[in-house]
């Protein structure tokens, strides 16, 4: 089989990320999230050639066989890996940096879409979220808010402002539980939790 680097660098991000990975080959046959990175990157070009309809039909397919959808607006950096992946939503001018795990049922989303649409078109409204962060299955991450590299945000967290950098971010209303400079790939537990955050 023939790679390519800049795919191969993907996938072995991914068997890095995933002790469920068997093989290169399983990751690009049976990955939703794999799928709907291609499928992003086609109608993200569609989108800069101003082919709007045309890019939203590519991205509404990859819906359809993924069950993620991602709007051909959004910049995603490289080696996103969206585990499981059903349920994602990935709003129009989200951003994501490089090497940012997604679980099911993610949302970066807008915090007010359905008032004064008009006002919102061409403003920043969906998160900004930066290199190495892990967020949980069922988060809402909303509004034009940033993500700080390195940080964790728990299962089922609402998050509504910046987060630090190295920051652990849970429940709800959400709390910074701990601030840990460990940049390996931890995403299941935290050490030394500061209870009294």
């Amino acid at each position: 089989m023939t790679t390519y680097p800049k795919m191969d660098n993907y996938l072995e991000s991914i068997i890095k990320r995933d002790p469920a990975a068997r093989s290169k080959l399983s990751i690009i046959l049976t990955y939703p999230g794999v799928k709907s990175v291609f499928f992003h990157k086609i109608a993200n070009q569609l989108w800069k050639l101003n082919l709007y309809t045309l890019a939203r039909i590519v991205s509404q397919f990859s819906r359809f066989l993924t069950g993620i959808e991602i709007h051909p607006a959004a910049k995603i950096g490289k080696n996103l890996f969206i585990d499981h992946g059903m349920g994602t939503v990935i709003g129009e001018t989200s951003q994501i940096g490089d090497n940012v795990t997604l679980y099911h049922g993610v949302t970066l989303g807008g915090i007010s879409p359905a008032e004064n649409s008009k006002d919102q078109r061409d403003t920043k409204r969906h998160p900004t979220i930066e290199d190495n962060v892990i967020i949980g299955c069922g988060a809402s991450i909303l509004g034009p808010i940033n993500i700080g590299s390195c940080a964790r945000v728990g299962a089922n967290t609402v998050v509504l402002k910046d987060v630090p950098p190295y920051a652990t971010m849970v429940g709800n209303p959400v709390k910074n539980i701990n601030i840990n400079k460990d940049t390996s790939f931890n995403p299941y537990g935290v050490r030394d939790i500061d209870d009294n955050k």
